[in-house]
């Protein structure tokens, strides 16, 4: 095993996020929880300006930063501001949370080249937001789809290749 990284993003309901970045090379571990909110210690009925996030733990010689933005804008929409699906409001807004600068220029990397695809057919609106904070979510949330797997997702492989 190599070096372990961790990584915060948030692109809707944090289930489905956590169910498709379970599978992928180079992940050993998924949490689902809140960032960038205003309160400390959040609930899934208190978490005022924190989105639903994940936290990925991964082996940096197996996958890379670039490579999990990479799958994370295939797997939801980020050209709809705080919406994902029936989900709305600033909980499932597209976010990366970077924890330092070339976490952030590489953000802005990816996103000009998903942008540049036009793939998605509008313009990407992911917001860059540093990092401060990830708050586990309940216990209940945490697995949710491996535990009810006919439980709700709007996630989904929306393309069979990634954007690099």
């Amino acid at each position: 095993m190599g070096v372990i990284k961790k990584a915060f993003i948030a692109g809707g309901c944090f289930w489905g996020m956590e169910d498709l970045f379970r599978r992928q090379p180079g992940i050993l571990d998924t949490e689902v929880g809140y960032l960038g909110g205003v309160n400390d210690q959040p609930t899934y009925a208190n978490h005022p300006g924190h989105a639903e996030g994940i936290e990925l733990t991964y082996d940096a010689e197996a996958t890379s930063f670039k490579h999990i933005l990479d799958y994370f804008f295939r797997i939801h929409n980020p050209t709809t501001i705080d919406q994902q699906g029936n989900d709305r409001g600033s909980s499932y807004r597209s976010a990366i949370f970077y924890q330092n600068e070339e976490e952030k220029s590489i953000a802005e990397e990816v996103i000009k080249i998903v942008d540049a695809s036009n793939r998605w057919g509008n313009p990407i609106v992911t917001t860059l937001e540093t990092f401060s904070q990830f708050w586990p979510a309940e216990p209940e949330h945490q697995d949710y789809l491996v535990r009810n797997p006919n439980g709700y997702t709007c996630h989904y492989e929306r393309f069979e290749k990634g954007f690099l």
